[in-house]
């Protein structure tokens, strides 16, 4: 039975929904769903309640959030560049979060908790500019977008190895941030990552319409009217600042916008005014996943879901470059 894409969209959330409730139960202290719901209305006042309350529901919510941004990121992306295989982390995006965090971590490491989050979103705002800035020199289009991003990447993480090598005694802390986890996360990050994510998702949507026109070339698109440069340049700023909103929150989770819109392409198609908000929902059901897994496997110690995503997302990524060379 064909199910219309609004409907396989509910199922998506409700499913979403379902395994966020049984991730909370996930880690060294085993807690059943009916705690849980015991806690959220303060019919129990116990030890499981502090849990969820201050370690395991920030963590969720974390992951929903970063999930949503990382994949409306990709889906973006995508639909501006027009290449299936374009996400933040291959285009460099995350690659500039990662070597500014790794600068403060390393070089200043007495700054203030903040500083990390500040430097993440910079370097990825400094490495989009310096990717437009190449581009529009060639001529702004997808395929040079693309591959200057890709190159940007492969640079900045050559700056990452290299601080590596310069600091090994202090590496260790900037490894756990680069390998990306939601160990440790509270409130406090979740509001501050909470504007990001519900500003520029909804703004977006909104734009939905706009990437289906961008998708069709930039001659047909000024045809029908549309300012291709300035749109590419709004939705491109839109990707770039959730996904180093999100990356200078929870460190550098790899393949996450990847591999989320075409999940999501599957499931409700190619128009982007359900694609966007279906991508957002399957990021966040992986990221919930990969944090589980994380948590489950060895408790009391903890594999960062950004390994997880790695794992599931690199043979993905041959899988795809195999699909579209056989094309």
């Amino acid at each position: 039975m064909h199910l219309p894409h609004h409907v396989r969209l509910i199922i998506l959330v409700v499913i979403t929904v379902c395994v966020a409730i049984l991730a909370v139960g996930v880690g060294a202290v085993f807690i059943t769903p009916l705690e849980f719901f015991q806690s959220l209305f303060g019919v129990t006042d116990g030890g499981s309640s502090f849990i969820i309350m201050n370690y395991r529901l920030p963590r969720i919510v974390m992951a929903f959030l970063v999930g949503a941004g990382l994949g409306v990121s990709g889906a973006i992306l995508q639909g501006i560049i027009r290449n299936p295989l374009a996400s933040p982390d291959v285009i460099g995006i995350t690659k500039g979060a990662g070597l500014a965090a790794a600068i403060v971590v390393l070089l200043f490491p007495n700054s203030p908790v903040i500083a990390l989050p500040i430097a993440a979103l910079s370097g990825a705002m400094v490495i989009t500019a310096i990717l437009y800035l190449f581009a529009y020199k060639q001529g702004v289009n997808p395929s040079t977008l693309a591959l200057i991003g890709i190159a940007l990447g492969a640079v900045a993480q050559a700056g990452i190895q290299f601080l590596m090598v310069k600091f090994p005694v202090a590496i260790n802390a900037a490894l756990v941030w680069l390998t990306g986890s939601l160990w440790g996360k509270s409130w406090e990050d979740v509001l501050l990552l909470l504007p990001w994510i519900i500003v520029l998702v909804p703004l977006s949507i909104l734009l939905a319409n706009k990437l289906d026109i961008l998708n069709l070339g930039d001659d047909v698109a000024e045809g029908l009217g549309e300012h291709t440069e300035r749109t590419r340049v709004l939705l491109l700023g839109i990707a770039v600042a959730l996904a180093g909103a999100s990356v200078a929150v929870v460190g550098s989770i790899g393949f996450l916008g990847l591999i989320a819109p075409h999940i999501a392409r599957q499931i409700v198609g190619n128009r982007h005014r359900l694609l966007l908000p279906t991508a957002a929902i399957m990021g966040a059901l992986l990221l919930l996943l990969a944090d589980a897994l994380g948590r489950g496997i060895a408790p009391p110690a903890e594999v960062p879901a950004g390994i997880f995503t790695a794992v599931l997302g690199a043979p993905y990524f041959l899988f795809l470059l195999r699909k579209l060379k056989a094309k």
